[in-house]
Protein backbone atom coordinates (compact mmCIF):
# COMPACT_ATOMS: atom_id res chain seq x y z
CA UNK A 1 0.00 0.00 0.00
CA UNK A 2 1.31 3.58 -0.96
CA UNK A 3 2.35 6.07 1.85
CA UNK A 4 -0.48 8.85 1.83
CA UNK A 5 2.13 11.83 2.60
CA UNK A 6 3.86 10.73 -1.06
CA UNK A 7 0.98 12.57 -2.20
CA UNK A 8 2.60 16.04 -0.33
CA UNK A 9 4.42 18.30 -2.99
CA UNK A 10 8.36 18.04 -2.20
CA UNK A 11 9.80 21.36 -1.12
CA UNK A 12 11.80 22.27 -3.76
CA UNK A 13 9.00 21.60 -6.80
CA UNK A 14 7.12 24.91 -4.37
CA UNK A 15 10.04 26.66 -4.52
CA UNK A 16 10.29 27.37 -8.20
CA UNK A 17 6.64 28.53 -8.44
CA UNK A 18 6.47 32.12 -9.93
CA UNK A 19 4.48 33.25 -6.70
CA UNK A 20 6.88 31.49 -4.81
CA UNK A 21 9.82 33.09 -6.60
CA UNK A 22 8.30 36.78 -6.06
CA UNK A 23 7.28 35.96 -2.10
CA UNK A 24 10.96 35.40 -1.97
CA UNK A 25 12.49 38.66 -3.54
CA UNK A 26 9.62 40.55 -1.27
CA UNK A 27 9.93 39.11 2.08
CA UNK A 28 13.24 37.00 1.93
CA UNK A 29 13.97 33.44 1.68
CA UNK A 30 13.78 32.47 5.32
CA UNK A 31 10.11 33.42 6.55
CA UNK A 32 8.51 31.71 3.07
CA UNK A 33 11.26 28.46 3.46
CA UNK A 34 10.34 28.59 7.40
CA UNK A 35 6.41 28.80 6.57
CA UNK A 36 6.40 26.23 3.81
CA UNK A 37 7.98 23.71 5.83
CA UNK A 38 5.70 24.04 8.57
CA UNK A 39 2.93 23.90 6.16
CA UNK A 40 4.08 20.81 4.29
CA UNK A 41 4.90 19.00 7.55
CA UNK A 42 1.24 19.71 8.58
CA UNK A 43 0.10 18.15 5.38
CA UNK A 44 1.77 15.01 5.51
CA UNK A 45 0.44 14.42 9.40
CA UNK A 46 -2.95 15.36 8.19
CA UNK A 47 -2.39 13.01 5.44
CA UNK A 48 -0.90 10.23 7.27
CA UNK A 49 -3.86 10.45 9.23
CA UNK A 50 -5.95 9.64 6.60
CA UNK A 51 -7.42 13.04 6.03
CA UNK A 52 -7.77 15.04 3.11
CA UNK A 53 -5.21 17.69 2.07
CA UNK A 54 -5.06 20.65 0.14
CA UNK A 55 -4.31 21.03 -3.89
CA UNK A 56 -0.83 22.35 -4.32
CA UNK A 57 -2.59 25.61 -5.40
CA UNK A 58 -4.36 26.12 -2.32
CA UNK A 59 -1.52 25.25 0.23
CA UNK A 60 0.78 27.79 -1.69
CA UNK A 61 -1.88 30.28 -1.47
CA UNK A 62 -2.33 29.82 2.02
CA UNK A 63 1.24 29.90 2.85
CA UNK A 64 1.44 33.65 1.24
CA UNK A 65 -1.00 34.75 2.79
CA UNK A 66 0.38 33.62 6.32
CA UNK A 67 3.64 35.07 5.21
CA UNK A 68 2.07 38.30 4.23
CA UNK A 69 -0.04 38.26 7.86
CA UNK A 70 3.56 38.22 9.37
CA UNK A 71 4.03 41.42 12.11
CA UNK A 72 5.72 43.98 10.60
CA UNK A 73 9.81 44.33 10.90
CA UNK A 74 9.36 47.72 11.28
CA UNK A 75 7.19 50.41 13.06
CA UNK A 76 4.52 51.58 10.95
CA UNK A 77 3.58 55.29 10.73
CA UNK A 78 0.01 55.91 12.50
CA UNK A 79 -2.49 58.69 12.46
CA UNK A 80 -3.02 59.36 16.04
CA UNK A 81 -6.97 60.09 16.23
CA UNK A 82 -7.66 59.17 19.43
CA UNK A 83 -7.75 62.70 21.40
CA UNK A 84 -4.50 61.57 23.37
CA UNK A 85 -1.77 63.42 22.25
CA UNK A 86 1.24 62.00 24.41
CA UNK A 87 -0.03 58.45 23.44
CA UNK A 88 2.26 56.09 25.04
CA UNK A 89 1.29 53.15 22.95
CA UNK A 90 2.42 55.68 19.83
CA UNK A 91 5.44 56.41 20.93
CA UNK A 92 4.43 59.81 23.02
CA UNK A 93 5.31 63.08 21.55
CA UNK A 94 6.15 63.14 18.01
CA UNK A 95 9.50 65.11 16.59
CA UNK A 96 10.00 68.48 15.52
CA UNK A 97 11.42 68.26 11.93
CA UNK A 98 14.48 70.12 13.58
CA UNK A 99 14.59 67.11 15.65
CA UNK A 100 14.32 64.75 12.60
CA UNK A 101 16.60 66.37 10.97
CA UNK A 102 19.57 66.28 13.38
CA UNK A 103 18.92 62.57 14.42
CA UNK A 104 19.34 61.71 10.61
CA UNK A 105 22.55 64.00 10.74
CA UNK A 106 23.65 61.48 13.55
CA UNK A 107 22.43 58.43 12.29
CA UNK A 108 26.08 58.79 10.44
CA UNK A 109 29.93 59.06 11.78
CA UNK A 110 29.75 62.48 13.94
CA UNK A 111 31.86 64.29 16.53
CA UNK A 112 29.75 62.11 19.82
CA UNK A 113 33.05 61.79 22.21
CA UNK A 114 35.72 63.33 20.62
CA UNK A 115 36.66 67.49 20.60
CA UNK A 116 37.06 68.21 17.23
CA UNK A 117 39.46 71.64 18.44
CA UNK A 118 41.46 69.31 20.37
CA UNK A 119 41.35 66.23 19.18
CA UNK A 120 41.13 65.19 22.39
CA UNK A 121 38.09 62.95 23.62
CA UNK A 122 34.86 64.56 24.66
CA UNK A 123 32.32 64.63 26.86
CA UNK A 124 29.36 62.16 25.68
CA UNK A 125 26.70 64.67 26.48
CA UNK A 126 27.90 67.97 25.85
CA UNK A 127 24.73 68.61 23.01
CA UNK A 128 22.65 68.59 25.89
CA UNK A 129 24.12 69.68 29.37
CA UNK A 130 24.43 73.46 28.65
CA UNK A 131 21.20 73.66 27.24
CA UNK A 132 19.52 71.99 30.22
CA UNK A 133 21.51 73.35 33.11
CA UNK A 134 20.62 77.02 30.92
CA UNK A 135 16.78 76.49 30.59
CA UNK A 136 16.29 74.57 34.00
CA UNK A 137 18.37 76.46 36.58
CA UNK A 138 20.35 73.72 37.76
CA UNK A 139 23.78 73.63 38.64
CA UNK A 140 24.41 70.02 36.54
CA UNK A 141 22.02 68.11 34.47
CA UNK A 142 22.37 64.67 32.99
CA UNK A 143 20.50 62.23 30.90
CA UNK A 144 19.91 58.60 30.22
CA UNK A 145 17.63 56.45 27.78
CA UNK A 146 14.23 56.89 29.50
CA UNK A 147 12.83 58.43 32.98
CA UNK A 148 12.04 55.15 34.87
CA UNK A 149 16.07 55.02 33.96
CA UNK A 150 16.94 58.57 35.75
CA UNK A 151 15.23 57.65 39.26
CA UNK A 152 16.81 53.91 39.16
CA UNK A 153 20.08 56.04 38.90
CA UNK A 154 19.49 58.77 41.41
CA UNK A 155 18.28 56.15 43.70
CA UNK A 156 21.25 53.85 43.34
CA UNK A 157 23.78 57.01 43.59
CA UNK A 158 22.26 59.25 46.00
CA UNK A 159 19.81 57.36 48.53
CA UNK A 160 22.44 55.57 50.71
CA UNK A 161 22.46 52.58 53.37
CA UNK A 162 19.78 54.20 54.93
CA UNK A 163 16.79 53.79 52.37
CA UNK A 164 14.74 56.04 50.74
CA UNK A 165 11.83 57.61 52.19
CA UNK A 166 8.25 57.86 50.21
CA UNK A 167 4.78 58.50 51.20
CA UNK A 168 2.28 55.75 51.12
CA UNK A 169 0.08 57.93 48.77
CA UNK A 170 3.06 58.16 46.40
CA UNK A 171 3.32 54.11 46.02
CA UNK A 172 2.00 54.07 42.73
CA UNK A 173 2.03 51.32 39.54
CA UNK A 174 2.74 53.42 35.98
CA UNK A 175 2.27 51.52 32.84
CA UNK A 176 3.51 48.50 31.99
CA UNK A 177 2.47 47.32 35.73
CA UNK A 178 6.14 48.76 37.10
CA UNK A 179 5.62 50.06 40.35
CA UNK A 180 7.36 52.49 42.98
CA UNK A 181 8.53 49.64 45.22
CA UNK A 182 9.83 47.54 42.74
CA UNK A 183 11.61 50.30 41.23
CA UNK A 184 13.06 51.38 44.28
CA UNK A 185 14.09 47.97 45.52
CA UNK A 186 15.95 47.08 41.95
CA UNK A 187 17.73 50.24 42.78
CA UNK A 188 19.44 47.94 45.56
CA UNK A 189 17.81 50.65 48.25
CA UNK A 190 15.84 50.23 51.10
CA UNK A 191 12.09 52.03 50.89
CA UNK A 192 10.81 53.46 54.05
CA UNK A 193 7.46 53.94 53.55
CA UNK A 194 6.02 57.43 55.53
CA UNK A 195 2.18 58.38 56.47
CA UNK A 196 -0.84 57.53 54.84
CA UNK A 197 -2.48 56.75 51.41
CA UNK A 198 -4.70 60.13 51.84
CA UNK A 199 -2.50 62.17 54.20
CA UNK A 200 1.59 62.65 54.90
CA UNK A 201 3.05 65.51 56.22
CA UNK A 202 6.29 66.91 56.73
CA UNK A 203 6.89 65.60 60.29
CA UNK A 204 6.59 61.79 58.59
CA UNK A 205 9.23 62.76 56.88
CA UNK A 206 11.08 64.18 59.36
CA UNK A 207 10.61 61.35 61.64
CA UNK A 208 12.05 58.84 58.62
CA UNK A 209 15.16 60.22 58.17
CA UNK A 210 16.06 61.11 62.41
CA UNK A 211 15.54 57.00 61.88
CA UNK A 212 17.79 56.83 59.55
CA UNK A 213 16.56 57.00 56.04
CA UNK A 214 19.48 58.82 54.10
CA UNK A 215 17.24 60.39 51.24
CA UNK A 216 13.75 61.58 50.37
CA UNK A 217 11.52 60.96 47.10
CA UNK A 218 8.69 62.66 45.82
CA UNK A 219 7.10 60.47 43.03
CA UNK A 220 5.03 62.43 40.22
CA UNK A 221 1.47 60.51 40.74
CA UNK A 222 1.37 59.98 37.07
CA UNK A 223 -1.72 58.63 36.03
CA UNK A 224 -4.17 58.92 39.06
CA UNK A 225 -5.39 62.05 41.55
CA UNK A 226 -6.79 62.24 44.80
CA UNK A 227 -9.08 64.45 45.95
CA UNK A 228 -11.31 65.33 49.14
CA UNK A 229 -8.87 64.88 52.54
CA UNK A 230 -6.05 64.72 51.39
CA UNK A 231 -2.50 66.78 52.22
CA UNK A 232 1.02 66.46 50.53
CA UNK A 233 3.87 68.50 52.42
CA UNK A 234 5.15 71.51 49.90
CA UNK A 235 8.30 71.63 48.24
CA UNK A 236 9.38 74.03 51.04
CA UNK A 237 8.55 71.98 53.73
CA UNK A 238 10.33 69.04 52.10
CA UNK A 239 13.40 70.87 51.23
CA UNK A 240 13.59 71.76 55.22
CA UNK A 241 13.38 68.50 56.31
CA UNK A 242 15.81 67.25 53.40
CA UNK A 243 18.45 70.05 54.66
CA UNK A 244 18.32 70.11 58.17
CA UNK A 245 19.54 66.11 57.98
CA UNK A 246 21.57 66.99 55.43
CA UNK A 247 19.93 64.01 52.74
CA UNK A 248 18.89 64.56 49.53
CA UNK A 249 15.48 65.25 48.09
CA UNK A 250 15.12 63.54 45.11
CA UNK A 251 11.78 64.98 42.97
CA UNK A 252 10.57 62.93 40.46
CA UNK A 253 8.85 65.54 38.43
CA UNK A 254 7.45 62.64 35.91
CA UNK A 255 5.83 65.00 32.89
CA UNK A 256 9.59 67.38 32.14
CA UNK A 257 7.27 70.83 31.72
CA UNK A 258 9.76 73.29 30.66
CA UNK A 259 7.58 76.14 30.71
CA UNK A 260 4.39 76.69 32.41
CA UNK A 261 1.30 76.08 30.27
CA UNK A 262 -2.41 76.43 30.45
CA UNK A 263 -3.01 73.05 28.90
CA UNK A 264 -1.01 71.30 32.25
CA UNK A 265 -2.04 73.73 35.21
CA UNK A 266 -1.19 71.41 37.58
CA UNK A 267 2.34 70.09 36.62
CA UNK A 268 5.35 71.24 38.28
CA UNK A 269 7.96 73.64 35.96
CA UNK A 270 11.09 72.05 36.04
CA UNK A 271 13.37 75.11 37.06
CA UNK A 272 10.65 76.17 39.89
CA UNK A 273 10.94 73.21 41.79
CA UNK A 274 14.88 73.64 41.31
CA UNK A 275 14.84 77.00 42.43
CA UNK A 276 12.63 75.83 45.40
CA UNK A 277 15.95 73.62 46.66
CA UNK A 278 15.36 70.17 45.37
CA UNK A 279 18.23 68.37 45.72
CA UNK A 280 18.08 66.68 42.18
CA UNK A 281 14.88 66.34 40.40
CA UNK A 282 14.29 63.51 37.24
CA UNK A 283 12.03 63.76 34.40
CA UNK A 284 11.50 62.53 31.03
CA UNK A 285 12.48 63.71 27.67
CA UNK A 286 9.27 62.36 25.31
CA UNK A 287 6.29 63.34 27.42
CA UNK A 288 5.78 67.41 27.91
CA UNK A 289 9.26 68.46 26.92
CA UNK A 290 8.31 67.10 23.28
CA UNK A 291 11.63 65.23 22.44
CA UNK A 292 12.62 61.72 22.23
CA UNK A 293 12.50 59.40 25.08
CA UNK A 294 15.40 60.34 27.51
CA UNK A 295 15.21 60.65 31.00
CA UNK A 296 16.92 63.79 32.43
CA UNK A 297 18.70 64.32 35.72
CA UNK A 298 19.15 67.69 37.06
CA UNK A 299 20.55 69.69 40.19
CA UNK A 300 22.77 70.14 42.58
CA UNK A 301 26.34 69.87 40.56
CA UNK A 302 27.97 67.21 43.40
CA UNK A 303 24.72 64.67 43.58
CA UNK A 304 24.77 64.90 39.58
CA UNK A 305 28.26 63.86 39.24
CA UNK A 306 27.83 60.88 41.23
CA UNK A 307 24.92 59.93 39.22
CA UNK A 308 27.30 60.46 36.00
CA UNK A 309 29.76 58.57 37.81
CA UNK A 310 28.04 55.34 39.04
CA UNK A 311 28.91 52.01 37.09
CA UNK A 312 25.01 52.08 36.26
CA UNK A 313 25.17 55.14 34.20
CA UNK A 314 26.91 53.66 31.49
CA UNK A 315 24.10 51.11 30.62
CA UNK A 316 21.67 53.49 30.82
CA UNK A 317 23.32 56.37 28.66
CA UNK A 318 21.66 57.55 25.16
CA UNK A 319 22.55 57.18 22.11
CA UNK A 320 23.62 59.17 19.59
CA UNK A 321 20.34 59.59 17.54
CA UNK A 322 18.44 60.70 21.41
CA UNK A 323 21.34 62.85 21.99
CA UNK A 324 20.60 64.98 18.78
CA UNK A 325 16.78 64.68 18.78
CA UNK A 326 17.08 65.70 22.59
CA UNK A 327 19.81 68.66 21.86
CA UNK A 328 17.16 69.69 18.64
CA UNK A 329 14.60 69.91 21.19
CA UNK A 330 16.42 71.93 23.46
CA UNK A 331 17.24 74.63 21.12
CA UNK A 332 13.68 75.17 20.30
CA UNK A 333 13.07 76.26 23.53
CA UNK A 334 16.27 78.51 23.77
CA UNK A 335 14.66 80.16 20.46
CA UNK A 336 11.48 80.74 21.77
CA UNK A 337 9.84 78.87 19.62
CA UNK A 338 8.78 75.57 21.26
CA UNK A 339 5.19 76.65 20.43
CA UNK A 340 6.56 75.03 17.38
CA UNK A 341 7.14 71.40 18.93
CA UNK A 342 4.34 68.83 17.85
CA UNK A 343 2.73 68.51 21.31
CA UNK A 344 2.20 72.24 21.79
CA UNK A 345 1.25 73.15 18.45
CA UNK A 346 -1.66 70.48 19.35
CA UNK A 347 -2.61 71.66 22.72
CA UNK A 348 -3.00 75.79 20.95
CA UNK A 349 -5.28 74.29 18.00
CA UNK A 350 -8.37 76.64 18.35
CA UNK A 351 -10.82 73.96 18.55
CA UNK A 352 -13.15 76.42 16.40
CA UNK A 353 -10.11 75.33 13.72
CA UNK A 354 -10.53 71.80 14.56
CA UNK A 355 -14.46 71.89 13.72
CA UNK A 356 -13.97 73.40 10.77
CA UNK A 357 -11.23 70.73 9.39
CA UNK A 358 -13.59 68.07 11.08
CA UNK A 359 -16.62 69.34 8.63
CA UNK A 360 -14.67 69.27 5.99
CA UNK A 361 -13.45 65.75 6.62
CA UNK A 362 -17.33 64.86 7.75
CA UNK A 363 -18.52 66.34 3.66
CA UNK A 364 -15.25 64.13 2.18
CA UNK A 365 -15.85 60.95 3.66
CA UNK A 366 -19.28 60.96 3.60
CA UNK A 367 -21.30 58.48 1.06
CA UNK A 368 -18.17 56.75 0.60
CA UNK A 369 -19.31 52.94 0.15
CA UNK A 370 -21.10 52.03 -2.84
CA UNK A 371 -23.21 49.72 -0.80
CA UNK A 372 -25.38 51.66 1.29
CA UNK A 373 -26.11 48.74 4.08
CA UNK A 374 -22.52 49.54 4.97
CA UNK A 375 -22.51 52.81 4.59
CA UNK A 376 -22.02 54.63 8.34
CA UNK A 377 -23.77 58.20 9.18
CA UNK A 378 -21.44 60.90 9.55
CA UNK A 379 -21.39 63.71 12.53
CA UNK A 380 -19.15 66.15 13.10
CA UNK A 381 -19.05 65.89 17.18
CA UNK A 382 -17.40 68.31 20.52
CA UNK A 383 -14.64 66.07 21.96
CA UNK A 384 -12.64 65.75 24.85
CA UNK A 385 -9.16 65.36 24.29
CA UNK A 386 -6.29 64.67 27.17
CA UNK A 387 -1.91 65.69 27.18
CA UNK A 388 -1.75 61.73 28.25
CA UNK A 389 1.21 60.29 28.66
CA UNK A 390 0.55 60.19 32.65
CA UNK A 391 0.60 64.60 32.74
CA UNK A 392 -2.64 66.44 33.94
CA UNK A 393 -4.70 63.33 34.72
CA UNK A 394 -8.21 64.30 35.00
CA UNK A 395 -7.42 67.78 32.71
CA UNK A 396 -9.08 67.55 29.06
CA UNK A 397 -8.90 69.84 26.21
CA UNK A 398 -11.41 71.07 24.06
CA UNK A 399 -11.75 68.96 20.47
CA UNK A 400 -13.78 67.99 18.00
CA UNK A 401 -14.02 65.38 15.19
CA UNK A 402 -16.02 62.94 13.35
CA UNK A 403 -18.31 60.12 14.40
CA UNK A 404 -19.19 57.34 11.96
CA UNK A 405 -21.94 54.99 12.92
CA UNK A 406 -21.94 51.77 11.83
CA UNK A 407 -19.88 48.00 12.25
CA UNK A 408 -17.76 49.51 14.68
CA UNK A 409 -15.30 47.29 15.31
CA UNK A 410 -14.96 46.31 11.67
CA UNK A 411 -14.34 49.88 10.55
CA UNK A 412 -11.67 50.17 13.34
CA UNK A 413 -9.69 47.39 12.42
CA UNK A 414 -9.95 48.53 8.61
CA UNK A 415 -8.60 52.20 9.48
CA UNK A 416 -5.92 50.61 12.02
CA UNK A 417 -4.68 47.69 9.34
CA UNK A 418 -4.95 50.24 6.03
CA UNK A 419 -2.35 51.99 4.48
CA UNK A 420 -1.68 54.82 6.19
CA UNK A 421 -2.90 53.18 9.63
CA UNK A 422 -5.52 55.42 11.90
CA UNK A 423 -5.99 54.73 15.19
CA UNK A 424 -9.55 55.94 16.05
CA UNK A 425 -11.34 54.96 19.80
CA UNK A 426 -14.95 54.04 20.12
CA UNK A 427 -17.43 55.65 21.79
CA UNK A 428 -20.78 54.06 22.38
CA UNK A 429 -20.70 51.67 19.19
CA UNK A 430 -19.41 54.68 16.84
CA UNK A 431 -15.45 55.07 15.73
CA UNK A 432 -14.87 58.19 16.86
CA UNK A 433 -12.27 60.80 14.86
CA UNK A 434 -10.30 63.30 17.57
CA UNK A 435 -8.15 65.52 15.10
CA UNK A 436 -6.63 67.35 18.44
CA UNK A 437 -3.72 65.09 17.71
CA UNK A 438 -4.05 64.76 14.18
CA UNK A 439 -1.45 67.48 12.22
CA UNK A 440 -3.66 69.51 9.11
CA UNK A 441 -1.19 68.48 7.14
CA UNK A 442 -2.55 64.76 7.77
CA UNK A 443 -6.51 65.45 6.75
CA UNK A 444 -5.74 64.53 3.16
CA UNK A 445 -4.14 61.16 4.42
CA UNK A 446 -7.07 60.70 6.88
CA UNK A 447 -9.90 60.78 4.47
CA UNK A 448 -8.60 58.72 1.89
CA UNK A 449 -7.78 56.15 4.67
CA UNK A 450 -11.57 56.37 6.50
CA UNK A 451 -12.71 56.08 2.38
CA UNK A 452 -11.02 53.34 1.76
CA UNK A 453 -11.77 51.44 5.12
CA UNK A 454 -15.53 52.39 4.08
CA UNK A 455 -15.18 50.90 1.08
CA UNK A 456 -13.68 47.77 2.03
CA UNK A 457 -16.73 46.81 4.53
CA UNK A 458 -19.17 47.14 1.44
CA UNK A 459 -16.68 44.47 -0.53
CA UNK A 460 -16.42 42.24 2.85
CA UNK A 461 -19.63 39.71 5.13
CA UNK A 462 -18.57 38.71 8.16
CA UNK A 463 -18.31 39.54 11.82
CA UNK A 464 -16.87 42.47 13.25
CA UNK A 465 -13.41 40.46 13.30
CA UNK A 466 -13.57 40.23 9.81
Amino acid sequence: MSDPRRAVPALGRLLDRPAVVEAIAEHGRDPVVTTLRAALDRARRTASAGGRIEDEDALVASVLAAVEARPALQLTPVINATGVLLHTNLGRAPLSPEAVAALTTAAGTVDLEVDLDTGERGGRDAPIRDPLTRLTGAEAAFAVNNGAAALVLALTALAGDGGVAVSRGELVEIGGSFRIPDIVRSAGTQLVEVGTTNRTHAHDYRAAVEAGASAILRVHPSNFRMDGFVHRPTTAELVEVARAADVPFIDDLGSGLLRAHAAAPDEPVVAERIAAGASVVVFSGDKLLGGPQAGIIAGEAELVERCRRAPLARALRLDKLRMAALAATLSAYERDAADGLPVWRMADTDVTTLRARAEAIADAIAGASVDASVDPDVEVVALQAVLGGGSTPGATLPSAGVALTGPADRLARRLRTGTPAVVPRIVDHRVVLDLRAVPPEADGQLIGAVRAAIAMLGTTAGPDTA
